[in-house]
């Protein structure tokens, strides 16, 4: 199979390909997610900084891991069992100079959420910065096709590991820290085929919001990332191959969009750069116009 995307009609296309699990794993994509801009090589905003990041072991929370430690901070991965996608992260994370830390397990189960931010902070002596960015979506063509099961598992995965997580840390952020949630394009617009996705992003906007207000006397700024479609191990673990294949192209700018251009939008919401910014949500989506 072709290791290059070809263009149609101007639209970028990827080679045609599924794989039977997920979370997918990025070491199988074809081509691979870009997750570092290389001519970018950082300005030390986050010097001294921790911040965990569910999901991060590859596509989008791979990308903000890289870009973190650029920055200079520790950073420390939650993922559920990707192990070999996680490692290869982990090394892309220290050959920036700062420490790594892999946490593997269910973000949907509240005991591992306390855990993982207690080890966190155990290891790093402090936590600055969460990423709630772990998301799983099933496509189904009706809303009778929606198991209660499919439906607990997509909620718990999607926004309940963000309260847990939230609630978890909060009594180690102190003024300045940050939260940044990932949406999605289909919390705006919604998603004939991914109801109970749509409806989970939809209430992470609210949750953003909402979270947003009750920490703002502590000084606790909260956003969140609205990305449109971006090549990650999502996708090929979702859709059968000839949707995989042409993924994205029906955006503005015609293509998916890579991972490392999804990360600086994070890396803005952490930084003193976005001081006077909080409930609010950023759209890196190809060029989606959509109602805020």
């Amino acid at each position: 199979m072709a290791n290059k995307s070809k263009s149609k009609k101007g639209r970028t296309l990827r080679p045609a390909q599924t794989q039977d699990r997920q979370p997918g794993l990025e070491r199988e994509m074809r081509p691979r997610p870009k997750a570092e801009d290389n001519a970018d090589a950082g300005k030390n905003k986050f010097h001294g900084r921790v911040a965990p990041i569910t999901g991060g072991d590859s596509g989008i929370g791979r990308a903000v891991a890289i870009s973190f430690a650029k920055e200079g901070a520790d950073v420390a991965v939650i993922y559920l069992d990707e192990d070999s996608d996680a490692e290869e992260t982990r090394e892309l994370v220290e050959k920036h100079a700062v420490r790594c830390l892999l946490l593997r397990g269910d973000v949907g189960e509240p005991a591992f959420c306390q855990d993982a931010v207690e080890e966190t902070v155990r290891e790093f002596g402090r936590l600055d910065v969460l990423v709630n960015n772990a998301g799983e979506q099933h496509p189904q063509e009706s809303i009778d096709r929606i198991s209660p099961e499919q439906l607990e598992r997509t909620f718990k995965t999607n926004i309940f590991s963000m309260f847990y997580l939230t609630s978890a840390a909060l009594p180690h952020l102190q003024k300045g820290s940050a939260i940044i949630n990932t949406t999605s394009v289909t919390a705006y617009r919604g998603s004939p085929t991914l109801l109970d996705y749509a409806a989970t992003k939809g209430a992470i906007v609210a949750f953003t919001r909402s979270l947003a207000g009750n920490l703002a006397e502590r000084g606790i700024r909260v956003n969140a990332v609205a990305p449109g479609p971006v090549w990650t191990p999502l996708i090929p673990s979702t859709f059968p191959a000839k949707k995989v294949a042409e993924f994205g192209s029906d955006v503005p700018l015609k293509r998916a969009g890579e991972p490392e251009e999804i990360a600086p939008s994070y890396v803005f919401l952490a930084s003193g750069d976005a001081s006077y910014m909080t409930g609010q949500v950023l759209h890196p989506n190809g060029g989606e116009i959509i109602n805020c």
